[in-house]
């Protein structure tokens, strides 16, 4: 990067004093990821307040030859935002980006910028009476950006599928600077390559997302939420496949929970109760929902849970009968990145694989961190419906936390070793983003690599936009 005073005066010309931050008590908390594994530094955090101020910005360092890491909500499990150490580049904050710019109830579109917060989105969807079906942990904090451009998954995936999937167009600012406006509402759109869905998942080194058209569903009329135990993965998956048989279309969501996990949560987070007499050894939550006036899903989860309880597939089960009990239910899913973190380091291993494999995921897993590191805590946890599992592990009560880290490639790989043999991914829903490319040529490696970077040089031939993320 050249003359950096220079261009930190340009930008602060362009984007006005509130769009540039210098001093290192501002910029701190940008330089810090979620999970605080990364501590960096930036000569500024930009702050444009439009697409046209991205476009400027984007431009200006281009020009000077300076990286630019985007961020959103900064709540990447895997440093997708993470700036260096060295204080060479510069991030640039979406937050300001923050319009709903139009919400159509009869196409059941929205247009909404960037930097809006995904909460924020699904409430806006709601108050034009509709429903915004995405929905993640971090969902008060991630803005739509991010979500976006890692393409999140989440709850409601084994339903509406993952970001992409609800993504009908996008507004794209490239790294020269070049806006490209790709804000269509077309559900059929056959006109060469499906240019927006480059950019969905890229985790913003393609180009940085600044608006998109999100796809719309009716808002559900009824909802039925329950809490179940059962005594293994298999029988989770088998309740699961009950749930398929009677309704699938009503399945909203279908998390797993070990016991280990519910007992973190129980432990660390304040206000969050068990509603079973006795902790069991893994945990279903399920969620039906349906716009359909009149559907009865009360009756539909008591039947099928009624059937499981007398051929013992679950041993107690709950159904919400409030909207308050329903969130209390929830919380209990909710909590538990929140809950490991406070019960000491972790390693985090986001993987898929095919759901009828994810019991034998579990336990595989399972007996080989236990065999590489006695005392281990694993604490799987996910979306089961659609074969997602966080197998995550935490440090050995007492142990230091440092050293545990230490080994984090040495744990993630022996989970790996297992998805890899049931045909699954190391990265399922967070990313590869500062934490995991040095797996991309083992896994992607080839002529998948060699395309992934062919699109790369295309776009980026300098570098430029979030380097050190996803590409090794």
């Amino acid at each position: 990067m050249h003359d950096l005073i220079g261009l930190i005066g340009a930008l602060t010309a362009r984007l006005g004093p509130a769009g540039v931050l210098i001093d290192p008590a501002d910029t701190e908390a940008y330089c810090e990821d979620w999970r605080r594994l990364y501590h960096g530094r930036t000569p500024a955090v930009l702050r444009p307040a439009n697409t046209d101020e991205v476009a400027s910005a984007v431009r200006l360092c281009a020009e000077h030859g300076a990286a630019i890491v985007p961020q959103g909500g900064n709540t990447s499990m895997v440093g997708g935002a993470a700036v260096s150490e060295d204080g060479s580049q510069i991030i640039l904050s979406l937050s300001r980006l923050n319009r709903v710019r139009e919400i159509d109830p009869l196409d059941m579109t929205m247009v909404i910028e960037a930097g809006v917060p995904l909460k924020a989105a699904q409430e806006a969807a709601a108050d034009a009476g509709c429903l915004l079906p995405l929905s993640i942990s971090s969902e008060g904090s991630a803005q739509i950006g991010g979500v976006l451009a890692t393409n999140a998954g989440g709850n409601n995936t084994v339903r509406y599928g993952n970001a992409r999937d609800l993504v009908l167009g996008v507004e794209v600012v490239l790294p020269d600077g070049q806006v490209w406006n790709g804000l269509r509402r077309l559900h059929k759109d056959n006109t060469g390559y499906c240019l927006r869905q480059l950019f969905v998942g890229s985790e913003g080194t393609l180009g940085i997302i600044t608006a998109a058209v999100l796809k719309l569903y009716p808002r559900p009329r009824e909802t039925a939420v329950a809490l179940c135990a059962v005594s293994s993965p298999d029988a989770a998956l088998e309740l699961f496949n009950r749930f398929q048989q009677n309704d699938a279309a009503a399945i909203q969501a279908y998390e797993f929970m070990s016991g280990l996990g519910i007992e973190l949560v129980l432990q660390h987070i304040p206000g969050c109760t068990l509603p079973f007499a006795k902790l069991a050894p893994q945990y279903v939550l399920v969620e039906l929902a349906t716009p359909r006036a009149g559907a009865d899903l009360h009756s539909a989860m008591e039947t099928v849970l009624a059937a499981a309880l007398e051929d013992a597939l679950v041993s107690d089960a709950v159904i919400a009968e409030s909207g308050a009990q329903i969130a209390a239910l929830w919380r209990l899913r909710e909590e538990h990145s929140e809950a490991q973190r406070r019960a000491g380091a972790s390693v985090k291993n986001d993987v898929s694989v095919p759901v009828s494999k994810v019991p034998e995921l579990i336990w595989r897993a399972t007996m080989a961190c236990e065999h590489l590191l006695p005392g281990i805590r694993c604490v799987p946890f996910g979306h089961l419906g659609d074969g997602n599992i966080h197998f995550n592990v935490v440090q050995p009560e007492g142990a230091d936390g440092a050293a545990f880290l230490a080994r984090d490639h040495e744990i993630m790989d022996a989970v790996n070793d297992i998805v890899r043999d049931l045909d699954g991914s190391f990265s399922a829903e967070h990313g590869v983003g500062r934490l995991k490319p040095y797996m991309m040529p083992e896994w992607r490696g080839g002529v998948e690599l060699d395309l992934m970077r062919r699109i790369k040089s295309a776009l980026d031939p300098h570098g430029l936009l979030n380097p050190g993320k996803l590409l090794p």
